[in-house]
């Protein structure tokens, strides 16, 4: 049962990050990569952290799993937000599809911060 279990996690993962790679090849923009690396990524990361830790069964394996997805689950989202955020800000080409840009019109140039959004929003 424990090795059904292990196959399992270890080719659900191994698809996720399969899709992030792909989403990385696929997608016509800086920001909608990042978004299909990201998300599929992160998953990915804990269903082959969770395959190895299940395949072990020991608490040392399980602790040291448990630490690479807290770790990645910390840094991935953290550096996708500071990569995104430069490319925004060094005009990266848009898509064209893209229907709606939150931060049009909100970023200062002049000392490089975000303005508060207009009353109402």
């Amino acid at each position: 049962m424990k090795e059904i279990v292990t196959g399992i996690l270890l080719l659900a993962g191994a698809a996720f990050v399969l899709l992030s790679a792909l989403g990385a090849v696929r997608m016509p923009d800086v920001f909608t990569r990042m978004q299909a690396t990201c998300k599929a990524s992160t998953l990915g990361v804990l269903l082959l952290a969770l395959g190895a830790a299940v395949h072990f069964a020991d608490a040392g394996t399980g602790v040291r799993a448990a630490a690479i997805v807290v770790f990645y689950f910390v840094t991935n989202p953290v550096a996708a937000h500071v990569i995104a955020r430069a490319a925004y800000f060094v005009d990266a080409n848009i898509w064209p599809g893209t229907v709606i840009d939150e931060l049009e019109g909100r970023y200062d140039e002049k000392n490089h911060r975000l303005l508060s959004p207009p009353a109402g929003e």
